[in-house]
């Protein structure tokens, strides 16, 4: 009986050994990288993935309709944004700029926060951009595209309506436009 005793407290520190070497490592990978990993598309609710080929039906700030699907053809940025969001302000000039610059890009932007509109417009009277913006009902953001875990949240959309890339936290003009080369789009202007 002492040599079974004697064995099995062996084998629970040899395997508290191999737990506790490892354990750094894990420790050390970034918690949101763990969860994307983890994440068995399967499994997941509609509300927390994006349809390859989404679609989104919004009313603009000034009162315009826009459809996605509208803009096939051309590379749009769908940017889901907030007033309160400091690195969404930051990068809101140079998405207005690539905007502007860029025949083959539209930018449009979605306030996912509860605002209303002649507060938001007072908002982009002082932070103007020549995308058009649209507020999101966050109870009933677009099926199409996972609800924000995060801000920012830009996707890309090819010319052929499917998701080319997203990127969770701010994202740079530059940064689409090598995107949009590395996905077989035009390179960035010179």
């Amino acid at each position: 009986m002492k040599s079974v005793s004697s064995l099995s407290l062996a084998v629970v520190l040899t395997l508290a050994a191999c737990n506790a070497g490892s354990a750094p490592s894990e420790a050390s990978s970034p918690a949101i990288e763990a969860h994307v990993q983890a994440v068995d598309p399967a499994t997941q609710k509609a509300a927390d993935r994006t349809a390859e080929l989404p679609t989104l039906q919004v009313t603009t700030l000034d009162g315009a309709d826009y459809t996605l699907a509208a803009h096939r053809g051309k590379w749009v940025v769908v940017n889901f944004w907030a007033t309160w969001c400091a690195p969404c302000l930051k990068e809101m000039p140079d998405l207005s700029a690539l905007d502007k610059d860029n025949d083959h890009i539209e930018v449009i932007g979605l306030a996912y926060e509860e605002i209303e509109a002649d507060e938001l417009k007072a908002f982009l009277a002082e932070r103007p951009v020549v995308y058009p913006v649209a507020i999101l009902d966050v109870y009933n953001p677009p099926a199409d595209f996972a609800t924000p875990r995060g801000l920012p949240l830009t996707y890309l959309i090819a010319p052929d309506g499917k998701v080319a890339k997203q990127f969770l936290g701010p994202v740079t003009g530059k940064e689409i436009e090598a995107a949009i080369a590395a996905a077989g789009g035009p390179a960035a202007n010179a």
